[in-house]
């Protein structure tokens, strides 16, 4: 198991400032709504005079800067993002309550959007497609699609405008051309109609094109946001294992409670039993087992006693004890867990949606196609030039509306996710779930998820079958006086036999090594190894053979004598999950290669190793090792999937390109990963990684029906076969091929909930 302090000393030294005085800090950054926007950002912050790099993430809405703070500060940061409509927080308290609230503004906002977009429209559809013909009809439609347009559709508009700022085209870019000029040609059309009749044309309007395209847009990025709400939550549960208020002792010996952010340094702290531990310290008085799972992620708890150092986060279990606070506030090991998960999360490229690429390049072609259809009929068109130059480049924006083309990826991902939930998967992140296919390395923690994460007996062996039951009676008293966390485990396994324990005398704890006891005029003694050589009891060889063999098979063992005669052996163990060994086997089979780490010694690595037939894993190894072996492996060109269950994890799961919790696991874990196997099954990563196949085929299916309506309905549009047959495409038909393959999108969605997993 790996020493706590170690892993502290490791990440202090990765969290200095640099020797070149250059400051790499994160901070929140708001207003964002899609890749394009990040990208802004960060081509502003790189702008800045002393900033010598700096990234965004538009996933967890959040950018990494390196600058100078003898040339630039982070309020000149603030000053020029502000400068194009974003903001980033740059005050570091409440930092991270500042993002949730702005987070939770801006989804609330989209969903209200969302919802008073489609009460709108379906008035407005039902009109259109039913009721053509009733009286002022043109007109109720209107005034019910300019709110849609102009007031719940206005962040497409103003998104429009920002990407055109910087000569870009985005999806906000075709929904605000299309439904404005959709909407600017219907109303046109409703106080003008003459125009069109005098030229033997019937004056249609497009008023529930423009006002769908609106609500099923909106409902898409409802969506996502949905997705992106959940990514701040891992670094808010951090947070929380720190108890709010602790006791502190007084000069006097008096006591009084205080808040967490009123601890100094050489404060002296009381920790009752069963409490967190809220600050980085050293042991002045009393001892006790403390959990430190969060921290080393081994199941093991460990003895603290006098000038043994504790850490924030972690949880004290029967004993009460004193310490001196060392490490407060940003100092603490846990606040570099989180200032390093932090830094991992931002640390990956912008996101750039499949959509938003294909859209890039869709976008100002549809544009160019429409223009130039306006220009060529201008020149050719002979006496009706304008009025079909006008028709037929409007209808090439309608039948090219990105209706469809919303819909491809969030229907798919929200059947598939849906999907995956009924197998036991969680899956909140779409960008995880388009990514797992392509993983070819899988690495595996070892505590909790290879294992059971928790020491259980395995082997009881006694050396005579004589008086067993009594023998049984005796351990489970002498181990019932003991706070040790292998004692617990014996304990559980007795009273699962239906042991009942014998009354004792002369009890004795002798601290990290055992338990002795008299019992009817017999001395017993109960402990490891050292104990029994101290007392000058030493086994014979058939027993030492055994307990060779049993070390050899990762498990530790406990001596049980009577009388300075060992009478039986214990052997305690973290248990291999039943379903690991074949779980491994089946993804080395698909062609993945697949790792363990552990903090654990080598011994017990190989053991582990060679029992579910790895041939690849480390031993001894620190949470930032975990990470810095996932990146290597990045470099190297891999996919990397993590898998694991505990805090110690949650840098390497940030780091990874997919990362998978453990549910039985903490729940920091759990908020890092973006999938979650409820089951602990690790044959769940497979079927997850079907799961992403299949719902990737069907989003490159849902573009491929989103744009075979383009590919033949524009040309058509723009009046391709007018010279051959005369034949020009009503606006209307164009609305209703745009409308059919939002259809054709949505049913093969529906097809992804009878994949078998």
């Amino acid at each position: 198991m790996q020493s706590a302090d170690l892993l502290k000393d490791k990440i202090i030294v990765q969290n200095k400032t640099n020797q070149n005085g250059i400051i790499n800090e994160t901070f929140p950054v708001l207003e964002m709504t899609c890749a394009s926007c990040a990208v802004s950002v960060e081509s502003m912050l790189k702008s800045v005079d002393g900033v010598k790099d700096a990234g965004v993430n538009f996933a967890n809405q959040s950018a990494w800067v390196a600058y100078d703070p003898a040339i630039t500060d982070p309020e000149i940061f603030q000053t020029t993002i502000r400068s194009i409509g974003y903001d980033i927080v740059i005050e570091k308290e409440n930092q991270q309550e500042i993002k949730e609230t702005a987070q939770e503004k801006h989804y609330a906002a989209i969903k209200n959007r969302t919802i008073w977009s489609s009460l709108l429209s379906l008035p407005i559809v039902i009109i259109g497609m039913f009721f053509m013909n009733m009286p002022y009809g043109n007109y109720i439609m209107m005034a019910l699609a300019t709110p849609v347009i102009f007031y719940f559709g206005r962040s497409f508009f103003i998104n429009a405008f920002k990407q055109a700022k910087y000569h870009k085209a985005n999806m906000d870019t075709l929904v605000a051309l299309s439904t404005g000029i959709a909407y600017l040609f219907s109303v046109f059309n409703t106080f003008f109609p003459a125009f069109w009749h005098a030229r033997g044309l019937h004056a249609h309007v497009y008023f529930e094109a423009a006002a769908v395209v609106i609500a099923f847009i909106s409902l898409g990025k409802l969506l996502e946001e949905k997705a992106k709400s959940n990514t701040s939550s891992a670094i808010k549960k951090l947070m929380g294992l720190q108890p709010k208020t602790v006791i502190r002792i007084l000069e006097d010996n008096q006591t009084e409670e205080i808040t967490i952010g009123q601890v100094k340094v050489n404060d002296v702290l009381l920790v009752k039993p069963g409490e967190k531990i809220a600050v980085d310290g050293m042991v002045v008085k009393g001892e006790s087992f403390v959990d430190e799972s969060m921290i080393t992620g081994e199941p093991l708890a460990v003895e603290k006693k006098a000038n043994e150092k504790v850490y924030a986060g972690t949880i004290n279990q029967k004993g009460s004890f004193q310490f001196k606070a060392e490490k407060v506030g940003a100092e603490t090991l846990l606040s570099q867990i989180i200032k390093m998960v932090q830094e991992a999360q931002g640390s990956k490229a912008p996101v750039q949606k499949l959509v938003d690429k294909i859209a890039g390049i869709f976008v100002p072609v549809v544009i160019g196609i429409a223009v130039l259809t306006f220009a060529i009929w201008m020149v050719f068109g002979g006496d009706n030039a304008f009025t079909h130059a006008l028709l037929t480049s409007v209808t090439v924006l309608v039948i090219a509306c990105p209706c469809a083309l919303g819909l491809a990826t969030p229907t798919a991902i929200m059947v598939g996710v849906g999907r995956g939930a009924e197998n036991n998967i969680l899956i909140k992140d779409a960008e995880s779930l388009e990514l797992a296919h392509k993983v070819n390395t899988i690495v595996l923690d070892k505590t909790g998820t290879i294992t059971e994460g928790k020491p259980v007996v395995t082997n009881l062996i006694f050396a005579d079958e004589v008086n067993t039951a009594k023998l049984k009676s005796i351990l489970l008293a002498i181990e019932m006086q003991s706070e040790h966390p292998l004692a617990e485990a014996l304990v559980k396994y007795l009273h699962e036999e239906a042991v009942l324990p014998v009354v004792l005398h002369k009890i004795e704890s002798i601290t990290g090594k055992g338990v002795s006891a008299n019992y009817n005029d017999k001395y017993y003694l109960v402990g490891n190894a050292k104990l029994l050589f101290d007392k000058g009891i030493i086994p014979g060889e058939e027993l030492v053979s055994k307990i060779v063999l049993l070390q050899r098979q990762a498990k530790t063992v406990v001596a049980f004598a009577e009388n300075n005669k060992i009478v039986a052996i214990v052997a305690i163990a973290d248990k291999i999950k039943s379903t690991s060994k074949a779980a491994i086997q089946n993804l080395q089979q698909q062609g993945i290669e697949v790792y363990m780490l552990t903090g654990d010694n080598q011994q017990t690595a190989a053991a582990i190793a060679e029992e579910v037939g790895l041939k690849n894993f480390q031993a001894e190894v620190l949470p930032s090792d975990k990470a810095a072996f996932v990146k290597a492996l990045q470099q190297k060109g891999k996919v990397v999937a993590m898998v694991g269950d505990g805090i110690n994890d949650s840098h390497a799961l940030a780091q990874a390109d997919v990362s998978i919790a453990m549910g039985k696991g903490s729940d920091i874990a759990m908020d890092v990963a973006k999938m979650t196997l409820i089951t602990s099954d690790l044959n769940s990563i497979s079927k997850a990684l079907m799961l992403s196949a299949r719902t990737v085929k069907t989003i490159k299916q849902n573009l491929f029906w989103a744009f075979i309506y383009n590919l033949i309905g524009i040309p058509i549009a723009a009046g391709v076969l007018y010279p051959v047959n005369g034949f020009l495409l009503d606006p209307m038909i164009a609305g209703a091929a745009m409308a059919l393959s939002s259809v054709s999108v949505v049913s093969n969605s529906l097809r992804l909930k009878y994949l078998k997993l």
